[in-house]
């Protein structure tokens, strides 16, 4: 069995086999090809920069694995900022003894989600460190995109703005956490790991009234919600029922003691829309395939307290507490 070795990262001739026999095979474009200390790019007018560290346990899940996590990921950084993903970077410190065909698997899926988005991979770095100092590999992306929607921010909440999610709710967390459990046989719960850049470019395209849109990865729908809110300065209201949810993620949650707001989504939005665009925005989603399970959730109050309030199928109202200490480690 071919496995990584310590030498495969001294930057020597088993550093280059292995970026020329295994990233370039499928990661291949012109710019990466150059093989520069940099990669020369073109890009015009305003840009999104973000980067973002992958460790997540199990790398391999239903739905995904942490190659395709690292892409998705990145791209719905930009995406959500309004910005077309153009190039992005891949980092990978990799653990002496890795098997050489986990890896290639991990490459491969990058390179698929990549061509899904489409974004190149223009450069990047690998490491190799002795075996016990990382789970098998950890993934840095960094991603560049051109601003075509300006003036997203979780700072720009108003009063009226209805909240609307892209899909379910908490599939991304519930399915590691599923899997860490060794009950992915019994509640077969898939993660939404996916890149998002063409359902936001259909919502983009609508010209609705968009004032914010965020991925709601660690932390969930609560996290993203709370920091709005005090972000912007409002109160937000939703509708527990509203909320989508499968059946075997509230079966979990319910079975380990977890809230589905709380747990990470990897392939959804949440959108806050000025309320005469809602509909549009509700409609322009659920006319994509990776946007049918849309739903209108709440809407912003308005000015004053900072919080979320959670109105539940009996007209009682609660505080939608945000997340605290480490709920779910290294999930993404």
């Amino acid at each position: 069995m071919k496995r990584i070795l310590l030498s495969h990262g001294s930057g020597g001739e088993e550093t280059q086999k292995l970026i020329k026999s295994l990233f370039l095979k499928y990661l291949r474009n012109p710019i990466l090809e150059k093989m520069e200390d940099s990669a020369l790019l073109e890009v015009k007018g305003r840009i999104a920069f973000t980067t973002d560290s992958f460790t997540v346990s199990p790398p391999f899940f239903r739905g995904g694995d942490i190659g395709k996590l690292a892409i998705a990921g990145t791209v719905n950084d930009l995406a959500v900022m309004g910005a077309k993903p153009l190039y992005l970077s891949a980092g990978f410190i990799i653990e002496e003894g890795m098997d050489y065909g986990e890896l290639e698997r991990i490459v491969r899926s990058m390179a698929m989600e990549a061509d899904r988005a489409g974004v190149k991979v223009v450069t990047g770095d690998t490491k190799v460190v002795p075996k016990g100092q990382a789970d098998r590999v950890f993934i840095n992306t960094s991603g560049i995109g051109e601003v075509i929607y300006e003036g997203l921010s979780a700072h720009r909440l108003s009063e009226g703005d209805a909240i609307i999610v892209s899909g379910s709710v908490g599939d991304h967390g519930a399915c590691i956490l599923a899997e860490r459990e060794g009950m992915d046989f019994e509640i077969p719960i898939e993660s939404d790991c996916k890149s998002l850049w063409d359902l936001i470019r259909h919502v983009l395209e609508t010209g609705a009234q968009i004032h914010a849109m965020r991925d709601p990865t660690r932390g969930g729908l609560s996290a993203v919600l709370n920091e709005w809110a005090e972000q912007s300065g409002v109160e937000i209201e939703v509708e527990e029922s509203a909320i989508p949810v499968k059946e075997a993620v509230r079966g979990l949650c319910e079975l380990l003691g977890f809230e589905p707001t709380h747990l990470a989504n990897e392939g959804m939005v949440v959108i806050a829309v000025a309320q005469k665009d809602a509909d549009r925005v509700l409609e322009a989603l659920r006319s994509h395939a990776d946007g049918r399970d849309a739903r209108i959730i709440g809407r912003v109050l308005g000015r004053g307290r900072s919080r979320v309030i959670v109105r539940t199928p009996y007209g009682v109202k609660r505080i939608m507490e945000a997340p605290s200490g480490e709920l779910l480690p290294r999930i993404c």
